[in-house]
């Protein structure tokens, strides 16, 4: 009896012992790797059906509490997720496989996504871990250089300025060669800004971006239909993840100076010439001064850039909230951007799944001052030997050196340039505008037939632009007689634009074929509505300029794309993949008979790595063939109503006066009724092969593009139209090329990795046809490429058949013995005696033929080196500040006496309109730049029994670059330097929370 009570109590005794112990929670620790044995940084961990979580740190390490029996669940991106049971011991270690069902079914597509392996068409997909890294302002900065076939050039130095973004050299002469850019399922207008904001892309927070998506040929973009002759990139943005609630907090701060001004002479320079050459009159302007102008305007900007973001789960609704405020100096005093950024996105699931709902709202607020550009050219050109300051009346014109004329009602003298830092310091032009981006995306999963969904997309994109511009009438560069002048303007502009999208999409694997359907087809609205505000001129203290009344209070141009939309993917065996697809668009731009577009497209693929012979190669990895044809559209760069015969209002400074009375007139404007759709059908061949289990991988692609019924502006015979040029389909066009990237992971070990990727691009650019009738020999073509300091309006490119875009039309130079230009002296191309127009020649292109782009990322430890480097081949620049400056006519040829480029000291010329075309002024632009050079380390958890991990980084942006071009910059989007905003080098330093 005693032995059994004694067992009873052990029994009862051991019981409760091992319900204290499941009950009792304790520190769990461990590390994360791959199938690698790799550390796994990011990796969630949370304890299934509670509250605790964390995330593994640089290591791979983690903490957390938890009791014996719980179930820890361990998730990552890409991998399969994990649960372990915590046994009575305190460390568990996890190793977590790569997910390659996962991995193949994120790629983003138009109107939905596609499993990677079943992709037929030219993508590339780049991630937020591969982005660039430092001060950026703008989304398109995040991939430069990233993606073989696209080419992004910055378009200036100022805050929140634009890029030119080409992908596959652009399709089109006269309408847009720009992308279409798609955020989160909804298109972007393909034309036009919003008033107030210097570029449309600037209001886009680039920390809330998640992927870029390229589709660059037809068989991906066709779906896209009329938008996507120049290619598509899809920008997806954060959502919120189901799971703990994760804070991030990240704070950029940098310093940007000017890396390089314009050659000009230096004030002692200045005065040798003049003493040398000039007039007693013009030695007598000489100051004494030793000014630098370019100093004066140019200072050491700042920004910082703060985000945070919040994410997580309630009531099992994922959400992720971001707050962004950033604000920029730009390196041109009284330039500033200050941008704030909200975004929240809703992404809950109802009925066991079936119906997904995501909500995207995106807005954003700037402020900014736009200083006076026209101040840079003035700087390069400014007498250096005059003081900042006026020392004769410094009351006036606010104090700065002005010239002078006693003579003159206004006390300043006509025709001269005004004080640089004056232009800046007295003129704001400022503006405050707001946009807004969003939509709500519901799909659903019929209960009873699951391979079916029902998608419905609700979009809008809505900005307003409101600014004013201010200069004092005390100022130079608005002063009249009697101080009544200068400028108090203001301006507005709104933009609404609608969406309205349907698609169903049936998926289906049917096993006893071996085969995977999936078939889409859908329905699309897009309205497209511009408000333009009109307001009367007024001076300064707020008194109305005479005859400045518009003629309507606003403007409100409106276009409509309507669209039906389909596309089939089928698969055989997991080797052999076919995708067609087909879009019919309609657009109000259009009269009823050209309205209607159809654009096909068809692709296959076969991966050969299924087959029996590769499939046991152990060496080879990816090994797959592509073939692609589709049709593509373009509609933007056209009127909305030009096809129409319509009568406007004419301006008020084109009044008729009758009597002491002034009357404007209504007057026809040109019209073109048979405008139709510019086509372009792409043709692509490709291989994508990967070596070593993906160590090494890449793709290989060969593109033809053709471009048909160019849309193109053609002068009318005199009598035929009310506009002397007209818009119509006249031309055809076509670019060739290949695409090269290799991406490779050179050192793969546990505490020291190396990732290098390349990219190459050749790419041949050339005009088939530009006349109604093929093959007239007797058009030379037409001229493009204005050049500043000419007279009666001077070009430096012209396109003509069988030549690239945007070539060089000019006279080639003679030199001397020794090599030095002569002036005036040009090849007489023709031997008729005389040089004249048709002695003109056709030479090199702006356009580069290739380009390339190097992305470096060295970890160590906790330490991570990464570089990202480009190169242009081929592209020329005409150099105009060379030809407008560099001569002795620019400093003694006017009223008062002006700076010169110190090409001037190298050639002597005195300045003619004819040497302006000369080809003496075209130099190879061809560059290697490095963009970004980035170092980090990550502190991991900075404090005990926390999950708060802190990284640190430094980079220096646009360190340095490697060329033989002697201007400002060689990368002109133009082709013709004149006055380049310069673009800074940037020093940044950063910190990363998370919690």
């Amino acid at each position: 009896m005693r032995k059994c009570l004694w067992y009873s109590v052990l029994t009862i005794l051991c019981t409760l012992s091992s319900i204290f112990a499941y009950a009792q929670d304790k520190l769990i620790t461990g590390r994360v790797t791959d199938a690698s044995e790799e550390a796994l940084p990011g990796v969630s961990i949370s304890v299934k059906n509670k509250k605790a979580a964390t995330i593994s740190d640089a290591k791979g390490e983690y903490k957390i509490k938890a009791s014996t029996g719980d179930i820890l669940v361990f998730s990552s991106v890409g991998y399969v997720k994990v649960e372990k049971m915590v046994s009575a011991a305190t460390t568990l270690n996890v190793s977590l496989v790569a997910d390659n069902t996962s991995l193949e079914e994120v790629v983003v597509v138009g109107y939905g996504t596609s499993r990677k392996k079943d992709l037929t068409g030219s993508v590339t997909s780049i991630t937020s871990k591969d982005f660039q890294t430092g001060a950026i302002t703008t989304p398109e900065q995040l991939i430069s250089g990233k993606v073989p076939g696209v080419s992004i050039i910055s378009n200036s130095g100022q805050p929140g300025a634009g890029s030119t973004i080409r992908i596959r050299g652009g399709s089109s002469l006269s309408a847009s060669n720009n992308p279409l850019i798609v955020i989160d399922g909804v298109p972007l207008e393909g034309e036009g800004g919003i008033a107030g904001a210097s570029n449309p892309l600037s209001f886009i927070n680039p920390n809330d971006i998640e992927t870029f998506t390229v589709l660059k040929d037809a068989s991906a973009a066709a779906i896209y239909g009329t938008r996507a002759s120049n290619g598509v990139i899809i920008i997806t943005t954060k959502k919120g993840k189901s799971g703990a609630l994760r804070i991030n907090f990240s704070s950029v701060n940098s310093l940007s100076t000017v890396a390089k001004q314009v050659s000009v002479l230096s004030a002692d320079q200045f005065r040798t010439i003049v003493n040398e050459k000039g007039t007693a009159a013009q030695k007598a302007m000489l100051g004494t001064a030793n000014t630098n102008w370019q100093d004066v305007i140019y200072q050491t900007a700042h920004m910082t850039d703060n985000n945070l973001s919040i994410g997580g789960e309630v009531a099992k609704l994922p959400y992720r909230v971001s707050l962004g405020f950033q604000t920029q100096t730009g390196v041109l005093k009284t330039d500033k951007l200050q941008r704030t950024s909200v975004a929240l996105s809703l992404n809950p699931t109802f009925f066991n799944n079936h119906l997904k709902v995501d909500l995207s709202l995106k807005g954003s607020l700037q402020k900014s001052r736009f200083a006076n550009l026209g101040a840079i050219g003035a700087a390069v050109s400014f007498d250096p030997t005059q003081p900042v300051y006026a020392t004769v009346n410094p009351q006036r014109f606010g104090g700065y050196f002005e010239w002078l004329d006693p003579n003159s009602p206004t006390g300043l003298m006509n025709l001269a340039g005004r004080n640089p830092l004056g232009m800046l310091e007295q003129r704001y032009d400022e503006g405050t505008p707001q946009r807004s981006i969003g939509n709500i995306q519901f799909d659903y999963k019929f209960h009873f037939l699951p391979e079916l969904r029902a998608n419905l997309n609700l979009g809008y994109d809505v900005s307003k632009g409101e600014g004013t511009v201010y200069v004092s009438d005390s100022s130079a560069i608005g002063y009249v007689v009697g101080g009544k002048g200068g400028t108090n303007n203001i301006y507005k502009q709104t933009k609404q634009n609608t969406l309205l999208e349907f698609y169903l999409n049936y998926v289906k694997d049917l096993r006893f074929l071996k085969s995977r359907v999936d078939v889409m087809a859908g329905y699309s609205y897009n309205n497209y509505l511009t408000t333009n505000y009109n307001y009367a001129s007024y001076t300064a203290s707020g008194e109305k300029y005479p005859n400045t009344d518009p003629a309507f209070p606003f403007d409100k141009p409106e276009n409509t794309l309507i669209s039906f939309f389909g596309r089939a993917n089928y698969s055989v065996n997991n080797r052999y993949f076919l995708t067609a697809t087909l879009r019919r668009d309609g657009s109000s731009r259009f009269a009823p008979a050209n309205r209607w577009g159809l654009f096909p497209s068809i692709a296959l693929a076969w991966d050969l790595k299924e087959e029996g012979i590769f499939a046991k190669n152990e060496t080879l990895s990816t090994l797959k063939l592509r073939a692609s044809y589709g049709v593509t559209g373009q509609q933007d760069g056209i009127g909305n109503y030009d096809y129409y015969s319509y009568y406007a209002l004419s301006a008020p400074n084109a009044a008729y006066q009758f009597g002491n009375s002034y009357y404007q007139g209504y007057r026809p404007g040109g019209f073109y009724a048979n405008r139709k759709w510019e086509e372009t059908a792409s043709t692509n061949l490709a291989i994508d092969y990967g070596f070593w289990d993906g160590r090494v991988k890449g793709s290989v692609d060969f593109y033809v593009k053709k471009t048909k019924d160019l849309l193109n502006n053609i002068p009318q015979p005199a009598g035929s139209n009310f506009s002397a040029f007209i818009v119509a389909n006249v031309g055809s066009m076509e670019n060739r090329g290949v695409e090269f990237s290799v991406s490779t992971q050179i050192i793969r070990k546990r505490e020291l990795t190396w990732n290098l990727d390349f990219n190459a691009t050749y790419n041949e650019n050339k005009i088939t046809n530009l006349t109604v009738v093929p093959g007239d020999q007797n058009y030379v073509g037409f001229p493009s490429g204005g050049i500043a300091g000419g007279i009666g309006g001077q070009f430096a490119f012209i396109n003509s058949v069988g030549y690239s875009r945007n070539t060089f039309y000019l006279y080639k130079q003679v030199y001397d013995a020794n090599g030095k230009p002569l002036e005036g002296v040009f090849v007489d191309q023709n031997r008729d005696g005389v040089i004249n127009q048709d002695d003109l020649y056709r030479g090199k292109s702006s356009v580069p033929k290739v380009f390339f782009g190097l992305s470096s990322s060295l970890n160590y430890k906790r330490w991570n080196l990464g570089v990202v480097m480009r190169s242009s081949v081929g592209n020329y620049v005409y150099n105009n500040n060379y030809s407008q400056s560099g001569v002795l006519n620019q400093i003694l040829g006017n009223n008062v006496l002006y700076n010169a480029s110190t090409n001037y000291l190298t050639t002597g010329f005195k300045g003619n309109s004819q040497q302006l075309l000369s080809d003496y002024y075209i130099q190879n632009a061809s560059f290697v730049r490095m963009d970004n050079a980035n170092l980090s380390y990550d502190l991991g958890k900075i404090m005990k029994n926390s999950n708060v991990n802190l990284r640190l980084n430094a980079s220096v942006q646009n360190v340095f670059v490697i060329t033989k071009y002697t201007g400002l910059d060689p990368e002109v989007a133009s082709g013709i330097d004149n006055n380049l905003y310069p673009r800074p080098r940037t020093f940044s330093l950063g910190l990363n929370f998370d919690f």
